[in-house]
């Protein structure tokens, strides 16, 4: 109950930032955090920013993709360098860390490494542990980079469209719907790389 009461108040906190003239770095700083440690993702504080001035809602996207991918690199890197020294503390305090979903993590890797990062970037699937985990297993960089850009701005534009389109009231149902959307659309392009690769 405390760590949802936490939790509570930080997405409160993030939130607060909409109504301050330093929403756009805001949102760039929570994207970049939220791609290694934080916990709140940062599709809140777009919305809030992309409803108080719709006409800037795809910069607000540009803004969120461009602090995910940078923030995803960062992951990487401390997956790559230094997860010796850190991995105690990503388990013990990180939501969603555990050496059982390391270990998942490395089994999609050795087969999926594209569509792993994509899925999480894209998806309700914490890229946090993606990110990390790429750096952790040494995924190929480019590729990493590629499909973090690739997921994370279809990701943020699709929510600004929405916004910039339907206004307020689609919020709620970005709220409800967006996560079932996105393992939808990630299942029909899975579905359409299929029937290519193996009809074609």
């Amino acid at each position: 109950m405390t760590q949802v009461f936490g939790l509570r108040r930080l997405y409160d906190w993030v939130l607060s930032w909409a109504r301050t003239p330093y929403g756009s770095i805001a949102l760039f700083l929570l994207a970049f955090a939220e791609s290694s440690f934080f916990p709140i993702p940062p599709d809140v504080l777009l919305m809030a920013l992309a409803l108080s001035i719709p006409a800037r809602a795809f910069r607000y996207a540009l803004l969120a993709a461009a602090g995910s991918v940078l923030g995803g690199i960062f992951g990487y890197l401390l997956g790559y360098a230094l997860w010796g020294a850190l991995e105690s503390f990503f388990y013990a305090y990180v939501p969603g860390f555990s050496p059982d979903g390391f270990a998942q993590v490395q089994a999609l890797f050795a087969q999926y490494d594209f569509w792993v990062v994509f899925s999480a970037g894209f998806t309700p699937i914490p890229y946090k542990i993606i990110t990390v985990g790429s750096g952790v297993f040494h995924v190929n960089p480019v590729i990493f980079v590629i499909a973090s850009a690739v997921s994370r701005s279809l990701r943020f534009f699709l929510v600004a469209w929405f916004i910039y389109h339907f206004g307020p009231p689609v919020r709620v149902w970005i709220e409800k719907y967006f996560n079932l959307l996105t393992i939808i659309f990630l299942i029909l392009l899975i579905g359409g790389v299929w029937v290519v690769k193996y009809l074609f």
